[in-house]
């Protein structure tokens, strides 16, 4: 699973792929809501193992949201697909969407610090509960 944030600045993201690509199609499905939006990845790069790029999210990702996220190439356009530029025959011929699915994962969005090596885990209740003390007759927010 994935952590972003609601961050409207452009947000990293690293991830291990089906295959490599530097330019491919991002899909992202608010599961509460159900509503897909598509963003373009032009500027992805390879270093070591992770497909590494950059997104900024339109409109803000919402606190506490999961999301479906995959990544995709749609050979159905001129510009991605090789074989057509080469006129591939079996291609023309075929009206099946050519789809090549290279990541499907999950996103969690927060902006709470998550830090599992440092101990700072997601507190699903943080800030909601006031606890009294009476030995010093302080409030302590959990």
């Amino acid at each position: 699973m994935i952590i972003l944030t609601t961050s409207a600045l452009a947000q990293e993201l690293s991830v291990i792929p089906r295959s490599y690509s530097t330019e491919f199609t991002l899909s992202l499905r608010d599961d509460s809501t159900n509503v897909t939006k598509y963003y373009e990845i032009i500027n992805a790069t390879t270093v070591n193992d992770y497909l590494n790029f950059s997104n900024t999210f339109d409109p803000v990702l919402v606190e506490n949201h999961f999301y479906d996220l995959q990544l995709y190439i749609d050979y159905n356009y001129w510009n991605l697909n090789q074989n057509l530029w080469n006129l591939y025959d079996q291609l023309w011929n075929e009206d099946l969407p050519i789809t090549e699915y290279i990541l499907k994962d999950r996103i969690f969005c927060t902006d709470q610090d998550i830090n599992q090596l440092d101990g700072q885990y997601y507190k699903l209740n943080k800030g909601q509960y006031n606890t009294y003390n009476d030995y010093d007759n302080t409030y302590l927010v959990i």
